[in-house]
């Protein structure tokens, strides 16, 4: 957690923006988030860069019908077979040297932004820039197999999506510290499907099932000099993160603010710890609201969202010096000026934030 006061009332942006054009993203990317870069998935450019496919490359299981282009789970097929035993073997290696040459087989390759992503990082040397995978709840409640089954139900392909996704973390701390050494990756797990625990659809799901799925992925980010963080932009039983131990929880603070005060006993010991609250007062969910935001009007959500802490007795100055700021979600549904906007607007928080409490 050293260096983490680098942090305070800092700028983040979360997933996706709606450029049709790689430079201008970049350069957007530069602008407003010139201390944490991050890698924008532009969808509109193309559907490989959807957060759910982005992840799937060399996952032992995932087959796509080469006359249907559907994609499938089989884990019966002797290519699954033959996948799987390797699958394991690079995982060991990958884990016990995050340098070894087998962590390239697990490439986000479907990214036209990160290599420009590495660019940056390499020419200004942050002291931090952000990565993210799909999470695992998310992905394996997503997947099917050929009968239509929920993955998340088959243990073996459970296990598969975990190992799967913390290679594609490790992929991408790697990435980070070869371009500059010096530079901590924050990698961002995107979990949104979390906020439907509890009801009908995932009644059988325990959240200490989902949470160690969670915490075994993060404890390998940690223990690879990087910080995780979690992505939910609905209601969600934040105990689930904070018992996982993630460095940084990121929410829809201008919607579910109040949602979080409910764990206020848990997020008091969180933030003493020095973990971190990412509140995402910018409300790129609400395209109409964006349009008629301004600072002022962000100033007090993020206000508002502290008062709700402060009021169950947590002290303000614990959970400003571990503030960051970011938009509610990621941006990719917006137009490329609503988005331009949100990004602005939340540099423009942080500023201001920042001239209010550290100056």
């Amino acid at each position: 957690m050293a260096e983490n006061s680098k942090l305070t009332l800092e700028c983040l942006a979360i997933g996706s923006l709606p450029h049709i054009n790689l430079e201008s993203a970049m350069e957007l990317v530069k602008k407003d988030f010139n201390k944490i870069p991050f890698w924008p998935q532009l969808t509109k450019i193309s559907k490989n860069e959807d957060m759910i496919f982005q992840f799937l490359e060399n996952m032992p299981s995932f087959f796509i019908d080469e006359n249907s282009g559907k994609s499938y789970l089989e884990t019966e097929s002797d290519k699954f077979f033959e996948n799987i035993e390797q699958f394991f073997a690079d995982y060991e290696e990958i884990t016990a040297d995050i340098n070894c040459d087998t962590i390239n087989k697990y490439a986000v390759n479907s990214s036209c932004t990160f290599p420009e992503f590495l660019k940056i990082v390499k020419n200004t040397k942050p002291a931090f820039a952000k990565g993210q995978i799909v999470g695992p709840f998310t992905l394996s409640t997503t997947l099917v197999d050929k009968a239509g089954k929920c993955a998340f139900y088959d243990e073996t392909l459970k296990e598969i999506i975990i190992k799967t996704l913390t290679l594609k973390a490790l992929w991408q701390i790697k990435e980070i510290k070869c371009a500059s050494p010096d530079t901590t990756p924050i990698i961002f797990i995107d979990e949104p499907s979390i906020s439907q625990l509890g009801t009908s659809a995932y009644i059988t799901i325990s959240n200490d099932e989902v949470m160690c799925m969670i915490k075994e992925i993060s404890d390998i980010i940690q223990s690879n000099g990087a910080m995780s963080a979690i992505h939910c932009c609905g209601k969600c039983d934040w105990e689930i993160p904070i018992e996982a131990g993630v460095d940084i929880i990121n929410l829809d603070a201008y919607a579910f603010a109040q949602n979080l005060s409910l764990f206020s006993e848990n997020l008091k010991n969180y933030l003493t710890e020095g973990r971190k609250i990412a509140w995402g007062v910018i409300p790129t969910l609400n395209p109409e609201i964006l349009e008629k935001a301004d600072l002022n009007s962000m100033i007090s959500v993020f206000d508002n969202a502290v008062k709700y802490l402060t009021k169950k007795g947590i002290d303000e100055k614990i959970i400003i010096e571990n503030s960051l700021v970011t938009p509610s979600c990621g941006a990719g549904a917006l137009s490329e000026e609503l988005a331009q906007k949100a990004m602005d607007l939340t540099k423009k928080l942080s500023e201001t934030l920042k001239e209010r409490y550290l100056i």
